[in-house]
Protein backbone atom coordinates (compact mmCIF):
# COMPACT_ATOMS: atom_id res chain seq x y z
CA UNK A 1 0.00 0.00 0.00
CA UNK A 2 2.83 2.25 0.83
CA UNK A 3 4.36 1.84 -2.56
CA UNK A 4 1.16 2.49 -4.59
CA UNK A 5 0.87 6.27 -2.29
CA UNK A 6 4.26 6.88 -2.67
CA UNK A 7 3.82 6.19 -6.79
CA UNK A 8 0.72 8.93 -6.75
CA UNK A 9 2.52 11.13 -4.52
CA UNK A 10 5.11 11.13 -6.58
CA UNK A 11 2.94 10.93 -10.03
CA UNK A 12 -0.19 12.92 -8.97
CA UNK A 13 -1.15 13.40 -12.93
CA UNK A 14 -1.72 9.64 -13.17
CA UNK A 15 -4.72 10.18 -10.78
CA UNK A 16 -6.42 12.46 -13.94
CA UNK A 17 -9.67 10.63 -16.21
CA UNK A 18 -7.52 9.97 -18.90
CA UNK A 19 -4.19 8.80 -17.72
CA UNK A 20 -6.48 6.57 -14.88
CA UNK A 21 -8.19 5.46 -18.43
CA UNK A 22 -4.48 4.29 -20.05
CA UNK A 23 -3.43 2.28 -17.25
CA UNK A 24 -6.44 0.42 -16.50
CA UNK A 25 -6.93 0.06 -20.07
CA UNK A 26 -2.82 -1.95 -19.59
CA UNK A 27 -3.99 -3.90 -16.73
CA UNK A 28 -6.70 -5.49 -19.27
CA UNK A 29 -4.11 -6.01 -21.73
CA UNK A 30 -2.47 -8.28 -18.88
CA UNK A 31 -5.31 -9.85 -17.76
CA UNK A 32 -6.54 -11.19 -21.45
CA UNK A 33 -3.18 -12.59 -22.10
CA UNK A 34 -3.76 -14.69 -19.01
CA UNK A 35 -1.08 -13.11 -16.65
CA UNK A 36 -1.99 -14.11 -12.72
CA UNK A 37 -3.25 -11.53 -10.65
CA UNK A 38 -0.04 -11.17 -8.42
CA UNK A 39 2.03 -11.07 -11.70
CA UNK A 40 0.12 -8.16 -13.36
CA UNK A 41 0.20 -5.97 -9.66
CA UNK A 42 3.93 -6.20 -10.01
CA UNK A 43 4.09 -4.62 -13.60
CA UNK A 44 2.10 -2.35 -12.32
CA UNK A 45 3.17 -1.22 -9.30
CA UNK A 46 7.12 -1.19 -11.87
CA UNK A 47 5.51 1.02 -14.64
CA UNK A 48 2.68 2.68 -13.42
CA UNK A 49 3.95 6.16 -14.77
CA UNK A 50 5.11 4.34 -18.12
CA UNK A 51 1.54 2.32 -18.58
CA UNK A 52 -0.36 5.70 -17.62
CA UNK A 53 1.04 7.65 -20.41
CA UNK A 54 1.47 5.11 -22.86
CA UNK A 55 -1.53 3.79 -24.77
CA UNK A 56 -0.86 0.21 -25.11
CA UNK A 57 -1.81 -1.41 -28.44
CA UNK A 58 -4.71 -4.54 -28.33
CA UNK A 59 -3.50 -7.53 -27.51
CA UNK A 60 -4.35 -9.70 -30.75
CA UNK A 61 -2.53 -6.61 -32.75
CA UNK A 62 0.95 -7.17 -30.43
CA UNK A 63 0.55 -10.92 -30.48
CA UNK A 64 0.15 -11.28 -34.31
CA UNK A 65 3.16 -8.23 -35.12
CA UNK A 66 5.72 -10.37 -32.97
CA UNK A 67 4.57 -13.99 -34.20
CA UNK A 68 4.31 -15.29 -30.47
CA UNK A 69 1.50 -16.98 -27.86
CA UNK A 70 -0.08 -15.41 -24.79
CA UNK A 71 2.09 -17.65 -22.79
CA UNK A 72 5.35 -16.81 -24.32
CA UNK A 73 4.28 -13.11 -23.90
CA UNK A 74 3.60 -13.15 -20.59
CA UNK A 75 7.18 -14.39 -20.39
CA UNK A 76 8.77 -12.13 -21.24
CA UNK A 77 6.87 -9.44 -19.26
CA UNK A 78 7.06 -10.81 -16.26
CA UNK A 79 11.08 -11.38 -16.70
CA UNK A 80 11.26 -7.96 -17.39
CA UNK A 81 8.59 -5.74 -17.06
CA UNK A 82 9.52 -2.94 -19.17
CA UNK A 83 9.27 -4.95 -22.05
CA UNK A 84 5.60 -4.39 -22.08
CA UNK A 85 5.96 -0.84 -22.91
CA UNK A 86 8.88 -1.34 -25.49
CA UNK A 87 6.59 -4.01 -27.20
CA UNK A 88 2.74 -2.98 -27.06
CA UNK A 89 3.17 0.91 -26.53
CA UNK A 90 1.30 2.29 -29.83
CA UNK A 91 4.05 4.86 -30.03
CA UNK A 92 6.83 2.40 -29.96
CA UNK A 93 8.88 2.72 -33.02
CA UNK A 94 9.26 -0.18 -35.90
CA UNK A 95 13.29 -0.48 -34.75
CA UNK A 96 12.39 -0.34 -31.38
CA UNK A 97 10.08 -3.56 -31.55
CA UNK A 98 12.63 -5.07 -33.69
CA UNK A 99 15.48 -4.54 -31.01
CA UNK A 100 13.27 -6.37 -28.43
CA UNK A 101 12.30 -9.13 -30.68
CA UNK A 102 10.93 -11.61 -28.75
CA UNK A 103 11.79 -14.94 -30.63
CA UNK A 104 15.68 -13.56 -30.47
CA UNK A 105 15.07 -12.73 -26.66
CA UNK A 106 13.76 -16.70 -26.25
CA UNK A 107 16.47 -18.44 -27.76
CA UNK A 108 19.61 -15.98 -25.58
CA UNK A 109 17.20 -17.09 -22.61
CA UNK A 110 17.54 -20.89 -23.87
CA UNK A 111 21.09 -20.45 -24.55
CA UNK A 112 21.54 -19.10 -20.97
CA UNK A 113 19.87 -21.36 -19.26
CA UNK A 114 21.54 -24.44 -20.77
CA UNK A 115 24.53 -22.74 -19.30
CA UNK A 116 22.71 -23.50 -15.74
CA UNK A 117 21.28 -20.16 -15.61
CA UNK A 118 18.17 -19.71 -13.21
CA UNK A 119 15.30 -18.27 -14.63
CA UNK A 120 13.86 -14.93 -13.07
CA UNK A 121 17.18 -14.11 -11.22
CA UNK A 122 19.35 -11.06 -10.64
CA UNK A 123 22.30 -13.48 -12.50
CA UNK A 124 20.42 -14.22 -15.31
CA UNK A 125 19.92 -10.43 -15.87
CA UNK A 126 23.50 -9.90 -15.45
CA UNK A 127 24.06 -12.59 -17.82
CA UNK A 128 21.66 -11.50 -20.45
CA UNK A 129 23.88 -7.85 -20.42
CA UNK A 130 27.58 -9.72 -20.25
CA UNK A 131 26.84 -11.80 -23.10
CA UNK A 132 26.38 -10.26 -26.67
CA UNK A 133 24.66 -11.53 -29.59
CA UNK A 134 22.00 -13.37 -30.54
CA UNK A 135 21.00 -17.22 -28.87
CA UNK A 136 22.08 -18.87 -31.99
CA UNK A 137 25.17 -17.26 -32.45
CA UNK A 138 26.39 -18.02 -28.96
CA UNK A 139 25.10 -21.17 -29.30
CA UNK A 140 27.41 -21.60 -32.79
CA UNK A 141 30.81 -19.99 -30.71
CA UNK A 142 30.32 -22.13 -27.61
CA UNK A 143 30.00 -25.43 -30.28
CA UNK A 144 33.66 -24.31 -31.69
CA UNK A 145 35.01 -24.84 -28.69
CA UNK A 146 33.38 -28.34 -27.55
CA UNK A 147 34.08 -29.17 -31.40
CA UNK A 148 37.80 -28.12 -30.51
CA UNK A 149 38.07 -30.75 -28.26
CA UNK A 150 37.29 -29.60 -24.74
CA UNK A 151 34.27 -31.30 -22.77
CA UNK A 152 30.78 -29.43 -23.19
CA UNK A 153 30.05 -29.02 -19.16
CA UNK A 154 33.73 -27.80 -18.83
CA UNK A 155 33.37 -24.71 -21.99
CA UNK A 156 29.99 -24.38 -20.21
CA UNK A 157 31.83 -23.66 -16.76
CA UNK A 158 34.61 -21.72 -18.25
CA UNK A 159 32.05 -19.56 -20.19
CA UNK A 160 30.63 -18.34 -16.94
CA UNK A 161 33.83 -18.01 -15.17
CA UNK A 162 34.41 -15.60 -18.55
CA UNK A 163 31.20 -14.24 -20.03
CA UNK A 164 33.36 -11.93 -22.90
CA UNK A 165 34.44 -15.23 -24.29
CA UNK A 166 31.46 -15.32 -26.15
CA UNK A 167 31.07 -11.79 -27.25
CA UNK A 168 34.21 -12.66 -30.06
CA UNK A 169 33.00 -14.45 -33.51
CA UNK A 170 33.60 -18.26 -34.13
CA UNK A 171 36.32 -17.15 -36.72
CA UNK A 172 38.50 -15.67 -33.90
CA UNK A 173 38.03 -18.31 -31.34
CA UNK A 174 39.17 -20.91 -34.23
CA UNK A 175 41.96 -18.88 -34.65
CA UNK A 176 43.04 -19.26 -31.28
CA UNK A 177 42.72 -22.20 -30.61
CA UNK A 178 44.78 -23.55 -33.38
CA UNK A 179 47.22 -20.62 -32.67
CA UNK A 180 47.75 -22.44 -29.23
CA UNK A 181 48.27 -26.01 -31.13
CA UNK A 182 50.18 -25.06 -34.01
CA UNK A 183 52.78 -22.45 -32.27
CA UNK A 184 53.11 -24.35 -28.74
CA UNK A 185 51.36 -27.65 -29.36
CA UNK A 186 49.66 -27.52 -26.22
CA UNK A 187 45.92 -28.88 -26.43
CA UNK A 188 42.69 -27.43 -25.52
CA UNK A 189 42.48 -28.26 -21.83
CA UNK A 190 45.74 -26.40 -21.42
CA UNK A 191 43.33 -23.40 -21.39
CA UNK A 192 40.65 -24.41 -18.74
CA UNK A 193 42.32 -22.91 -16.00
CA UNK A 194 42.51 -19.71 -17.82
CA UNK A 195 39.77 -19.27 -20.07
CA UNK A 196 40.38 -15.35 -20.34
CA UNK A 197 43.49 -16.51 -22.82
CA UNK A 198 40.46 -16.16 -25.51
CA UNK A 199 39.73 -12.62 -24.95
CA UNK A 200 43.48 -11.48 -25.60
CA UNK A 201 44.60 -9.92 -28.75
CA UNK A 202 45.73 -12.40 -31.60
CA UNK A 203 48.44 -10.11 -32.34
CA UNK A 204 49.67 -10.32 -28.38
CA UNK A 205 48.93 -14.08 -28.84
CA UNK A 206 50.82 -14.33 -31.52
CA UNK A 207 54.20 -12.49 -30.99
CA UNK A 208 54.13 -14.25 -27.03
CA UNK A 209 53.76 -17.58 -28.60
CA UNK A 210 56.73 -17.47 -31.37
CA UNK A 211 59.02 -15.54 -29.49
CA UNK A 212 58.10 -18.75 -26.51
CA UNK A 213 58.49 -21.26 -29.50
CA UNK A 214 62.19 -19.55 -30.58
CA UNK A 215 63.14 -19.75 -27.11
CA UNK A 216 62.28 -23.30 -26.29
CA UNK A 217 63.94 -24.55 -29.95
CA UNK A 218 67.03 -22.88 -28.14
CA UNK A 219 66.76 -24.33 -24.89
CA UNK A 220 67.01 -21.15 -23.23
CA UNK A 221 63.12 -21.50 -21.74
CA UNK A 222 61.59 -23.96 -19.62
CA UNK A 223 59.37 -26.00 -22.02
CA UNK A 224 56.24 -26.24 -20.66
CA UNK A 225 55.35 -22.99 -19.24
CA UNK A 226 51.81 -22.14 -18.80
CA UNK A 227 49.30 -19.94 -21.41
CA UNK A 228 48.55 -17.31 -18.50
CA UNK A 229 52.35 -16.91 -17.25
CA UNK A 230 53.04 -15.86 -21.13
CA UNK A 231 50.63 -13.14 -21.86
CA UNK A 232 49.75 -11.76 -18.45
CA UNK A 233 52.76 -9.75 -17.99
CA UNK A 234 53.21 -6.18 -19.89
CA UNK A 235 55.73 -6.51 -22.63
CA UNK A 236 58.40 -4.93 -20.54
CA UNK A 237 58.34 -7.84 -18.25
CA UNK A 238 58.13 -10.32 -20.72
CA UNK A 239 61.36 -9.07 -22.51
CA UNK A 240 63.38 -9.15 -19.39
CA UNK A 241 62.03 -12.37 -18.13
CA UNK A 242 62.41 -14.16 -21.55
CA UNK A 243 63.41 -12.43 -24.56
CA UNK A 244 66.69 -10.95 -22.73
CA UNK A 245 67.30 -14.60 -21.22
CA UNK A 246 69.02 -15.41 -24.73
CA UNK A 247 71.38 -13.35 -26.40
CA UNK A 248 69.96 -13.18 -29.83
CA UNK A 249 66.55 -12.47 -28.44
CA UNK A 250 66.31 -9.11 -28.16
CA UNK A 251 66.51 -9.43 -32.49
CA UNK A 252 64.18 -12.34 -32.39
CA UNK A 253 61.76 -10.34 -30.34
CA UNK A 254 61.73 -7.16 -33.31
CA UNK A 255 61.84 -10.00 -35.95
CA UNK A 256 58.59 -11.04 -35.08
CA UNK A 257 57.44 -7.92 -34.07
CA UNK A 258 58.10 -6.53 -37.78
CA UNK A 259 56.74 -10.02 -39.52
CA UNK A 260 53.38 -10.09 -37.81
CA UNK A 261 53.07 -6.25 -38.26
CA UNK A 262 52.84 -5.15 -34.38
CA UNK A 263 53.75 -2.32 -33.43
Amino acid sequence: MSEVYSLFSKNPQILSEKHAVTLWKAVGFLSEIGMETEAIAKVVTEQMPSLSFHPLKGPRTVLKSLEVDKATLCHIIKEDTSKLISLASRVASVNQTKLQNPSTYIEKTNFLLSLGYLENTEEMAKARKQFRGRGDQLQERFDCLVQAGLDYNVVASMIRHSPSVLNQSKEVLVKKIDCLRSCLGYPPESIVAFPSYLCYDIGRINLRFSMYAWLRKQGASKPNLSVSTLLVSSDARFVKDYVNIHPEGPVMWEYFRKSLNID
